[in-house]
């Protein structure tokens, strides 16, 4: 088995790639050129759900942090083709820090140095829809927006078996990426109020593009567990 891990991360890689040649891929109420002008760092946010067709349009140089387990291990060749930046660090469990720590700062370095990041904001283990504090804790070390995306494809599968309802473009396909306008962090702002901003506006704007996803029932995988202890958790991608 571990030697076929490898062989099924590539040809995941390759899928990836093939989407994206034969995918369109249309952005709406992108603000980026903006915050660019503006020399304003961004972050990603996105759920799990989204995230292959989040990966198939990634901007080159982004940051993304990946668990340590086997899943995670197999979506790093997909990052690494379209030219996304993996850090990989894991969730403690039973006391033991997995990365996670290190990973994050890392994540926070990365950003601070004026590049993205993409966070799967419900993950790794749900429940879906429910945002983890990452993500606000991200923005306000960095003074980076929040971008929240929803990208959508016209022709999909969708794995209802699983927590995240996982959405696989078809190929041929268009996706459409609709943009939330800039969340900021705002001063004096703790972090659990700013994560509920993120999250409201997160889900309103899937509701509005993808009503009848938004009304699926959130399930949890497995108990959350803390990323950054008391702080942040559900950081990684896979």
């Amino acid at each position: 088995m571990k030697v076929l891990l490898p062989v099924i991360s590539w040809l995941a890689a390759l899928v990836v790639v093939l989407l994206r040649l034969t995918c369109r891929y249309r952005r709406f109420g992108d603000p980026r050129a903006e915050l660019r002008l503006a020399s304003r760092p961004y972050v990603y946010s996105i759920l799990h759900a989204h995230q292959i067709a989040a990966i198939i349009d990634g901007e080159r140089g982004t940051g993304a942090m990946v668990s340590r387990s086997k899943d995670g291990g197999l979506i790093v060749p997909s990052l690494l083709a379209r030219g996304i930046v993996p850090i990989r660090g894991s969730s403690s469990r039973k006391g033991h820090d997995k990365g996670g720590m290190t990973a994050f700062n890392a994540l926070v370095g990365h950003v601070r140095c004026g590049r993205p990041a993409y966070l799967a904001v419900d993950g790794p283990r749900g429940p879906r829809n429910r945002i983890h504090k990452g993500i606000a804790l991200l923005s306000q070390l960095t003074g980076a927006a929040v971008l929240n995306i929803v990208p959508l494809p016209s022709r999909r599968w969708i794995l209802s078996g699983t927590w995240d309802r996982l959405q696989i473009p078809k190929p041929f396909t268009t996706i459409n990426a609709y943009f939330g306008e800039p969340v900021y962090p705002r001063e004096g702002e703790d972090v659990e109020s700013y994560r509920e901003r993120i999250e409201q506006a997160l889900n309103d704007l899937e509701r509005l593009h993808d009503p009848l996803e938004a009304r699926q029932k959130p399930i949890a995988a497995a108990p959350a567990r803390d990323l950054i202890p008391t702080i942040a958790s559900g950081q990684s991608l896979a």
